[in-house]
């Protein structure tokens, strides 16, 4: 175990002895990566089998499809899982969401487009709205977002009334706002605990303009590329690292390819279960109510199990061979001052956005 995870220990222990008395201890890593493989086999026979798109089946309920890129075991799968167990006990056989995750319906890009085409009925994109809508680019904003608490209240207070309204125009209906993480670094060159240590690392990005831009202004040779070619990309020496919240970092095994994970914490992403705005009213009213409410009503359940997993994650990747270590917030937070001043100037509203969402910190 490393030391910053053995400080993490010392600091949570009455927790960490919690999740132990909860959980089973983990299963070692390759048997974790066989199970997830099989699961992974499995879902993608049921694509094939089922289709994708919804529509009617003769011989069962209507399959109201849920795509995402998340891997099994991420917050991503355990809360879509969760949505859809609700939804299809308070449907009784109506309807029925079917999740596919691990980019099976395509990454986040192709999700999007598959909505407007109307093959996919739901998705969960995170950091690629800012490269549809600019206004969504304030979630890129680095440590603009102090807690959940401070991002329930961003949701209320600026998502709603603004945000979704501008996606609803683009041809996107947003019915809920979950949780992607906090994010932090990963890369096989170098700890990275100031800006200059990002100098020159091949770092892997979602297809987010102004994450782009975030780690142009730190330094590095940032590489946008789909989630699903991670993992093969840091293997080949594509990239040098890449950045994601824990739950993504463990479920992809992402630790078993990279030497060091610094705890940057840089940006907090939400994700938005986001449905076609044209296609959505197809559905009977009754299933888009159920829906919906239960996509919303997730949200206490998404914060908790993410605050769980932040905690038992970081203490069994600092059990592996990765090695973890803390940073300098204030020396990010420094460089970060030049994005901020770029969005205001880049973005029509950009400056009030901002100014908004710091203003909410402090209620």
């Amino acid at each position: 175990m490393s030391q910053t995870a053995r400080e993490f220990v010392g600091m949570h222990s009455e927790t960490v002895l919690m999740a132990r008395g909860r959980h089973r201890a983990p299963a070692p890593r390759r048997n974790r990566r066989s199970s997830r493989v099989v699961g992974g086999l499995l879902a993608a026979g049921a694509v094939l089998s089922a289709g994708c798109g919804g529509g009617t089946r003769a011989d069962g309920p209507r399959e109201l499809s849920f795509g995402h890129v998340g891997a099994p075991g991420s917050l991503f799968a355990l809360t879509a899982e969760e949505f859809a167990r609700r939804v299809n006990e308070r449907l009784n056989g109506e309807a029925e969401v079917v999740v596919y995750g691990s980019s099976q319906l395509g990454g986040d890009d192709v999700l999007l487009q598959k909505l407007k085409l109307g093959t996919v009925d739901m998705a969960l994109p995170s950091s690629i709205m800012s490269s549809r809508i600019a206004e969504f680019g304030l979630f890129e904003m680095p440590y603009l977002v102090r807690n959940r608490e401070h991002m329930a209240r961003i949701e209320e207070e600026i998502v709603w009334p603004t945000l979704a309204p501008l996606a609803e125009a683009e041809g996107y209906r947003i019915v809920a706002v979950w949780e992607n993480g906090y994010r932090h670094v990963t890369n096989n060159v170098r700890p990275v605990r100031v800006p200059d240590d990002l100098d020159g690392i091949k770092l892997r990005t979602p297809r987010g303009t102004w994450r782009v831009k975030l780690f142009q202004h730190f330094g590095a040779n940032p590489v946008p590329m789909a989630f699903s070619d991670v993992l093969l990309a840091l293997r080949t020496g594509v990239v040098d690292g890449q950045e994601n919240p824990l739950a993504q970092i463990s479920a992809a095994n992402l630790d078993e390819v990279q030497d060091f994970l610094s705890l940057t914490r840089h940006v907090y992403t939400p994700a938005y279960v986001t449905v076609s705005a044209e296609h959505w009213n197809t559905l009977p009213e009754d299933v888009r109510t159920v829906v919906e409410e239960e996509a919303r009503g997730l949200r206490t359940f998404v914060y908790d199990t993410a605050k769980r997993l932040d905690r038992e994650l970081l203490v069994e990747l600092g059990a592996t061979d990765i090695s973890v270590n803390w940073t300098n917030h204030s020396a990010f937070e420094g460089v970060s001052r030049s994005v901020y001043d770029q969005f205001a100037s880049d973005v029509a509203v950009g400056r009030e956005l901002i100014d908004q969402a710091l203003m909410l910190a402090n209620q």
